[in-house]
């Protein structure tokens, strides 16, 4: 039985392969094309959710029908794990970026893997620990940050995690367009072409159509570190 996939997922990565093995039996695999919803708002909770390939994008629609971006999350990234012991509906829409291969546990033979074996319980209370913090400290920048800041960290956020450096900088792996930058950072799309054109000034930061290229790092922190 291959379990490698299973290893790369950090609230699976640390256990041993017996437990590896309960997890893979009770993982349901669905594969969404790019664009396609995995689920919508208000949907019934099905269950704990895990990236295997691809990317998907966390979202909440406003009643004006604007999206606002929660997150963007890539392979071995969990989700939905918040109706963990909750029979609730899903509290936001999760949408592939990409062709993506999703792992779900539903929620009763997960308490069920809990109940059997600890340890899969401790390291699932981990990632979610984790992704509490993200979710304060996001909640913090858009509270007291303006909006170059908002922006800078944004991109800061996604170069760290999908950033492959070339000969021009560090491009940011994700398709994504002014708009979801702007849907991102909580701002709106005049605002990023505004900021982008104040750090393109500074050589800061270059895009095309749906590729952006942080070209100083350190620059780019500036905006919300100085």
């Amino acid at each position: 039985m291959d379990l490698d996939y299973l290893k790369n997922i950090p609230v699976f990565e640390d256990l041993v392969p017996e437990d590896l093995a309960v997890i893979n039996q009770v993982t349901i695999e669905r594969r969404y094309k790019k664009n396609g919803t995995i689920f919508a708002e208000g949907e019934p909770g099905d269950g704990f959710h895990y990236i295997k390939s691809g990317k998907v994008k966390i979202i909440k629609l406003a009643a004006d029908g604007r999206e606002h971006i929660i997150n963007i999350l890539g392979p071995g990234e969990v989700f939905a794990e918040v109706l963990l012991f909750n029979a609730a509906p899903y509290p936001a829409t999760a949408v592939a970026l990409e062709d993506s291969c999703i792992g779900i546990i539903r929620n009763s033979e997960l308490e069920k893997a809990f109940l059997a074996h600890p340890r899969i319980a401790f390291h699932v209370i981990k990632v979610m620990s984790k992704k509490l913090l993200f979710a304060q400290m996001k909640i913090k920048s858009l509270a007291f940050s303006d909006s170059n800041a908002k922006i800078a960290q944004a991109l800061d956020n996604l170069a760290r995690r999908y950033g492959k450096k070339t000969s021009r900088g560090v491009e940011i792996a994700v398709e994504i367009t002014r708009q979801e930058v702007a849907n991102l950072a909580g701002t709106t799309r005049e605002t990023v072409s505004r900021v982008f054109g104040i750090m393109k000034k500074d050589k800061v930061l270059d895009d095309d159509e749906r590729r952006i290229v942080v070209l100083d790092l350190e620059g780019l922190r500036q905006y919300y570190e100085g």
